[in-house]
């Protein structure tokens, strides 16, 4: 299970809007997932539709005249995708535990309960750096933050990250920290050039994935439902879309967990490979050769010379952003070959976190976000 916090103390950074929408397209990549709303403005409570009468506060707090374990106010909001609500009482939890011993720990207390019942809990942290921030740092494996393109929001992740050096200083705990540009206007060259300075000054921590401003992310919010239910096909699910599998794919790659399953996969390839043990060495030469010619190599190339990285995802793995789908700069001409089948695929670049067809390809067509796929076709030799 992966435990997530979203935080940021700058208000209008689109914190809410990220915990809502990354949670419902975690579960469309089929996880099971947890909101937590702590934030005593309740806006990710608001933003569902949720009845915030019974919540976090009921669990932790000792005055409540109302005590309830944390499955009793589980909530239900689409398939695969629960939260807890929050209420206005939820911000006198920072009184109440301001002289209470180990009181940075009460969330992960709370929190393990649940451990083994999701995949994924993300927790939308209040816009600011008192104690239910810092329990959500403390109960979490790694922090999300939200940035939209301004010297502001800077500044602002500078503070959060002096938070986050003083927990693993004084608390011995260590999470991994993200930066997500949130609010992009592509029309503005404000925005693009505060994003240089965003990837020159945090280029280890910044998610490929960009949000861009779309108001069908401000719509959805209104009617109380994810932009994904609201909108499947607007620019803002697709972006959310595209960060689920990002941190899907960051996951596979650093969790430890994942070892066993990597280990059985080489061994059913070895199983599926050619045996050579009873053959002669011609006959080993020719099955090889025709192993070899299952596969083509197809070389895909983009100009982009302004561009910091670009992958290519689709069809032939999954829509994954994986590093083996990372181009190679070659003086701004982007390349990479990929062995591939025969067959047709469909196929998008994801240029600095924005997925763009194919310029030079004329095969195209429009996929389910409304946008264009490039197509190429694999022949038999």
């Amino acid at each position: 299970m992966k435990i997530i916090s979203i935080a940021n103390q700058k208000g209008g950074c689109g914190k809410t809007t990220t915990a809502i929408n990354l949670a419902s397209s975690l579960s469309l990549n089929g996880k099971k997932v947890l909101l937590f709303d702590l934030d005593p403005q309740a806006h990710a409570s608001l933003g569902l539709n949720i009845d915030g009468q019974n919540s976090i506060y009921n669990v932790i707090s000792r005055l409540t005249q109302r005590k309830l374990k944390l499955e009793e106010i589980i909530q239900r909001v689409e398939n695969n995708f629960d939260i807890i609500p929050s209420n206005i009482l939820v911000g006198t939890l920072e009184q109440e535990l301001a002289d209470e011993i180990g009181r940075e720990l009460k969330l992960t207390e709370v929190m393990s309960s649940l451990k083994n019942q999701y995949d994924y809990m993300l927790i939308d942290c209040p816009p600011s750096l008192g104690i239910l921030t810092v329990n959500a740092i403390r109960a979490s494996d790694a922090l999300i933050i939200p940035v939209e393109t301004s010297r502001f929001s800077m500044q602002g992740v500078d503070h959060l990250m002096d938070v986050v050096h003083l927990i693993k200083d004084r608390l011995n705990h260590d999470v991994h920290c993200r930066i997500l540009i949130t609010m992009f206007d592509s029309r503005l060259r404000h925005s693009f050039a505060m994003l240089s300075t965003m990837k020159q000054r945090f280029s280890d921590i910044l998610l490929d994935t960009i949000i861009h401003v779309n108001v069908k992310l401000k719509e959805s919010a209104v009617v109380g439902k994810t932009v994904n239910f609201y909108d499947k096909y607007c620019r803002g699910s697709k972006d959310y879309y595209s960060l689920a599998k990002e941190l899907i794919c960051l996951e596979k790659k650093t969790a430890p967990a994942d070892a066993p399953a990597v280990e059985k996969d080489k061994k059913e390839e070895r199983k599926a490979q050619p045996q050579f043990t009873n053959l002669s060495s011609r006959m080993q030469e020719l099955v090889i050769n025709e192993s070899r010619n299952l596969f083509k190599m197809k070389r895909f190339v983009l100009k982009a010379p302004q561009a910091s990285s670009v992958y290519i995802t689709g069809s032939f793995n999954d829509w994954a952003l994986d590093e083996n789908y990372r181009l190679q700069d070659n003086g701004g001409v982007w390349e990479i070959d990929i062995p591939l089948k025969p067959g047709l695929y469909k196929y998008q670049f994801v240029v600095d976190g924005v997925w763009r067809e194919d310029p030079v390809n004329t095969q195209k067509e429009r996929n389910s976000f409304g946008d264009i796929n490039s197509l190429v076709e694999v022949e038999h030799e």
